[in-house]
């Protein structure tokens, strides 16, 4: 499973930084990036606090794809 952040919608609150510390960081802005990259693969143990991330974010700037 991989994710993927739509950079048009999202406005930086971090809340999918705080539920995957272990795959999110912020940038010099707040907007949160992926640690190994833009692609954001999600290990198998993750991927519950990646669909709540997704249901989670105010703005719908998450998609999870695979």
């Amino acid at each position: 499973m991989r994710m993927h952040i739509d950079w048009t919608r999202c406005d930086g609150r971090g809340l999918c930084i705080e539920l995957l510390p272990e795959l999110l960081t912020r940038d010099d802005w707040g907007y949160p990036v992926g640690r190994g990259g833009s692609e954001i693969a999600i290990p198998q143990n993750l991927e519950s606090a990646a669909h709540d991330a997704r249901a989670l974010c105010p703005t719908q700037a998450l998609s999870l794809h695979g």
